[in-house]
């Protein structure tokens, strides 16, 4: 199957999904607009459509299997796209995967079952029967603090080894920064790992990681791909300048205790001009005293 990190490159951007102001009905058009924006500025090597940053847990099915065919038909081919299927019902994720696979996506991602904190032979099995439901690579998203629990180096090495589909991993166990480190040494020398959190991108690379899934990227997609080019250069001191430039901009994407980034990011996109609305609820949109937060980074960046 060859190694899926060389298909979709070093960045991944995980679309925002558009959601119409008042309504809150998916802006289809303004998610076509986005695919183009980031693809066409040369920020991201491919894209994820309808995962966790694209609020797949406020959508129906029907609304997330038009938003694959909106985005597939405005991308045209010149990105690899990977067809979010996350869901907390194993069988909503299996549909889903078979749908991207119906309209030819490269890959589909997985997110670990969410609330019912299964065992680490429940998430197996989870992730198992999505496997099964698809001939399209499969990558595993392992985020703890909403799945409530972590999927250990074990599970993982009997997934990618019973498995030839599954392939990938990304991985956002901030409990653990270590861990892509254990991932290495229990997959196959062609699994690849992203690292799943815009912070600790060097801290994935200096651990094998192929690169990252990037929801940051939407808005500073040039000035990740330059820390990426000058840490792979081994230019560290330079790649280490721009981290530390970006680092205050994604922490803040959890001001005010959010555990959930989304309402400031999304702010963040629109005051860079990108119409991506307010997030769907039950997220509240940024205060104004937030937004004049991320307008302050973005200024200090030159970004608006």
């Amino acid at each position: 199957m060859g190694k899926l990190g060389d298909k979709l490159g070093h960045i991944i951007i995980p679309l925002a999904t558009p959601f119409e102001d008042g309504s809150q009905d998916v802006n289809y058009d303004a998610a076509a607009k986005l695919a183009d924006h980031v693809i066409s500025e040369g920020k991201c090597d491919s894209l994820i459509v309808g995962g966790t940053s694209g609020e797949f847990n406020a959508m129906s099915f029907d609304e997330r299997v038009e938003l694959f065919r909106v985005v597939q038909d405005a991308v045209a081919g010149r990105v690899p796209l990977v067809a979010g299927t996350c869901s907390d019902s194993t069988r909503e994720v299996a549909r889903l995967a078979q749908e991207g696979e119906k309209l030819g996506f490269d890959a589909v991602m997985a997110l670990g079952p969410c609330y019912c904190k299964p065992t680490q032979e429940g998430g197996y099995l989870h992730f198992a029967e999505v496997a099964k439901s698809t001939k399209l690579p499969v990558m595993l998203y392992n985020i703890p603090i909403f799945m409530g629990f972590n999927l250990e180096k074990e599970t993982l090495g009997r997934l990618a080894n019973d498995f030839d589909n599954i392939v990938a991993i990304k991985d956002e166990a901030g409990i653990n920064p270590t861990q892509m480190s254990d991932f290495n040494h229990v997959t196959p020398d062609d699994f690849t790992i992203y690292n799943g959190d815009d912070i600790m991108v060097l801290c994935g690379l200096a651990q094998g990681a192929a690169g990252v899934v990037s929801g940051g990227s939407i808005i500073i997609g040039k000035l990740m791909r330059k820390m990426i080019d000058a840490f792979l250069a081994g230019d560290v001191v330079g790649a280490r300048k721009i981290h530390m430039d970006l680092d205050p901009l994604f922490k803040a994407f959890g001001s005010n205790n959010r555990l959930n980034p989304i309402p400031l990011w999304k702010a963040a996109i629109n005051l860079c001009g990108l119409e991506v609305g307010p997030p769907r609820l039950p997220l509240a949109p940024a205060t104004d005293e937030e937004i004049s937060i991320m307008r302050s980074h973005l200024e200090r960046l030159g970004i608006v």
